[in-house]
């Protein structure tokens, strides 16, 4: 399955989500569960640092199993259970599906969790080195507890007895996992606590975060945490929730309808309630339905998109401009001739910048990478009007920097060869020892690929939600095909970059004298900025989580928000434990060290210009909303929070309905009701189940004046 920006997301089991579930948790759906009756465990090795298993689980009878998915039996890896999954049919996919199952999730204290490394392989029993692996790597926490590929191999080539995956009708699955204990504990600047110790069974076990940090979390639609940390982080900009709240808006307009009125409610909310806040209204407002809601998108596409329609709708009132206040700055695009009188340049406007982590160890490695001077020359030179083909310099130089400073960091891009897994617009089916030939076919609905084929040694899978994917199961077939892919440059796949990249804390875009800077830039504008925000992508291309870690008024203390909890945070936490990269620990069982690759890491920073911060950064008040505003958002803040209580109290009530004479004399003569009395007007009365009834009778009398 792939998400709307063309990620793809194949490694997680088919799932549900409700309201207040986390986007990424995995749910198996519910069915009738085989125990491994036929597995066996055949070797578990385990050293001590990091902890290691190799599990070996043989299925016999494998083509009788009539269940959709299998277990093994449990294995300890680090004194943790653990189990594989399988769907022996499928995962609703012509393929063989396989997960890891952290069955000790829940009873992991709050803020702890598992990162494992590990391979899933079906074995071949008759040449070892056909072998099908995948390797995997994941933090399982009580709400990610299972985790595999769900396109694992062809069903056809698994049942293909000729092919050596199932001989005597048994089928031998093969676990390496390693494990390293992560503990993220609350940090509080008096008292390290460790942390509160919860199971996470939805918002209701959260910690109170408003009585802990004075702020509240956001609630959580099924996919939608990278939309929570990018609302929390403006929010936190107070110059732009006060020009929020200034948008005009009317008695007649509706959350659902309205992006402004919605987003009002949700910032109104965040300040003022002392629960988490719902955003379903907000995602109705961009006319989003649940499908989009269970979907990743992108955070900078969203952030693009909120702020331009926000922009449209400030045009003619008191806030108008406020965007491009905030977040615009400008570069200059230049071609400077070498050897004749000629320069182009163009300026443009930005509202962020993407920044290579590739190859840079730094922000500041970034920039000297985006004004890198590129040299046009050889078949490669430009042509100056009159002057003709001319050797040439490119590059880019900023004009101004704007007073809030949005860096998207390039964690994901496109590569050749390296997964499986390939977007695909148009692709070629060829004979693999005859690349000369190609017919090609254009896929743009779903289609039995299979039937298509010219030859047997290509196999191929497409699945369409929303766009193609191009699977190739033998990676060799297609290394042979290079001519193929490079045919058509859209078959790329997506690999994250998990690369250590640093980030200041303060960071200086006028260092060695302005070298970012064109030559018209205002250099009496100081170019200093302190660091405001860090959001954090937890996983891999697959899928993943997102959170952020805000300094809401710039001091030392930081807060992570990651949906409904929010928790205090040291400096540590929020910039060095997200700068990714590898860490080494002690050797692993085949003597050699072991690296773990950081699996979470910052993918967005947003920055505050030091001049302007106090302008920017302030104490926000109910005198910074509109009265109408204010007072439509305090009724709806107390009809819901009433709601609420009503809810969660209403197993201490029942209603009784009381008929009298006169209800039974109203209801005689007609033939509408089948019943003695209509009963919804008789009187009502809803009272605690303990209410004794005498005193109910009493009442009931001074109600009806009796």
């Amino acid at each position: 399955m792939t998400n709307k920006i063309g990620k793809p997301s194949t490694c997680r089991v088919s799932f549900s989500h409700s309201e207040e579930e986390d986007d990424d948790t995995l749910f198996l759906q519910s069915m009738e569960v085989a125990q491994a009756e036929t597995a066996n465990t055949v070797e578990n090795r385990l050293v001590e640092d990091p902890p290691f298993t190799i599990f070996t689980w043989t299925i016999t009878n494998f083509s009788s199993l009539n269940t959709k998915k299998h277990y093994s039996e449990t294995f300890f890896v680090g004194g943790d259970k653990w189990r594989v999954c399988i769907f022996p049919k499928g995962n609703d996919v012509n393929h063989l599906s396989m997960y890891l199952n952290f069955e000790d999730s829940e009873n992991l204290p709050f803020g702890s969790s598992r990162y494992a490394q590990f391979s899933l392989a079906v074995v071949n029993q008759i040449h070892n080195k056909y072998t099908v692996r995948k390797d995997i790597h994941h933090q399982f926490n009580a709400r990610e507890s299972v985790w595999g590929v769900t396109l694992f191999m062809p069903l056809s080539e698994l049942y293909d007895l000729g092919r050596g995956y199932l001989v005597n009708d048994t089928c031998i699955v093969e676990a390496k996992v390693a494990v390293r204990i992560m503990e993220y504990r609350t940090y509080d600047s008096k008292k390290d606590t460790g942390g509160v110790g919860l199971k996470n069974q939805g918002a209701t076990s959260y910690m109170n975060s408003k009585k802990e940090t004075g702020f509240v979390g956001l609630k959580n639609q099924g996919a939608t945490s990278y939309m929570n940390s990018l609302l929390q982080t403006l929010y936190h900009i107070p110059y732009f929730r006060k020009a929020v709240y200034h948008m005009p808006t009317t008695e007649n307009d509706m959350p659902s309808g309205s992006i402004p009125l919605a987003l009002q409610s949700v910032f109104y909310n965040l300040q003022y309630s002392d629960n988490s806040v719902a955003t379903k209204e907000l995602t109705q407002s961009f006319g989003w339905d649940t499908n989009d809601s269970l979907m990743h998108h992108d955070v900078q596409e969203l952030n693009r998109v909120l702020c331009e329609r926000l922009e449209d709708k400030m045009k003619g009132t008191i806030v108008e401009g406020t965007i491009q206040q905030l977040f615009e700055g400008h570069h200059m695009n230049y071609i400077e001739c070498i050897n004749v009188d000629y320069k182009s340049t163009r300026k443009e406007s930005f509202y962020d910048l993407h920044l290579d982590v590739k190859g840079c160890q730094d922000v500041y490695a970034s920039f000297d990478k985006y004004v890198e001077v590129e040299r046009l020359e050889g078949d490669n030179k430009y042509h100056a009007e009159q002057h003709g083909l001319q050797d040439a310099k490119k590059g880019v130089l900023f004009i101004d920097f704007p007073p809030v400073l949005q860096l998207q960091l390039k964690r994901f891009e496109y590569d050749f060869m390296q997964d499986t897994m390939v977007k695909v617009i148009a692709f070629d089916f060829a004979n693999v020892k005859d690349n000369e030939n190609h017919e090609y076919m254009f896929i743009w609905q779903c289609c039995d690929v299979e039937d298509c084929c010219h030859s047997e040694a290509w196999t191929v899978y497409i699945e369409m939600m929303p766009v193609c994917l191009y699977y190739c199961t033998n990676f060799l077939l297609l290394c042979s095909s290079q001519k193929i892919i490079m045919k058509f440059p859209d078959m790329r796949s997506i690999v994250q970059i998990n690369d250590r990249y640093e980030f200041p804390l303060q960071l200086d875009l006028d260092r060695e004298n302005g070298k970012y800077l064109s030559p018209d830039a205002d250099r009496s504008v100081r170019n200093l900025y302190t660091l405001h925000s860090v959001l954090v992508h937890c996983g891999g291309v697959h899928g993943g989580h997102y959170y952020a870690f805000i300094r809401p008024m710039l001091t030392d203390q930081w807060f992570k928000f990651d949906d409904e909890q929010v928790t205090k945070e040291d400096m540590t936490r929020a910039l060095e434990e997200q700068y990714g990269g590898e860490e080494e620990l002690p050797q692993s069982f085949t003597n050699t060290p072991f690296k773990f690759i950081k699996c979470l890491n910052a993918y967005m920073l947003v920055y505050i210009r030091e001049s302007e911060k106090e302008k920017i950064i302030y104490k926000v008040d109910e005198k910074d909303i509109d009265e109408h505003l204010r007072i439509r958002l305090k009724k709806e803040q107390q009809e819901k929070e009433h709601k609420k209580k009503e809810k969660a109290e209403a197993h201490f009530y029942r209603t009784i309905k009381v008929a009298r004479n006169e209800d039974l004399i109203e209801q005689i003569g007609r033939d509408i009701y089948f019943d003695l009395v209509d009963h919804d007007k008789v009187r009502s009365f809803r009272m605690k189940k303990q209410m004794p009834f005498n005193l109910f009778k009493v009442l009931f009398s001074i109600s009806f004046c009796i």
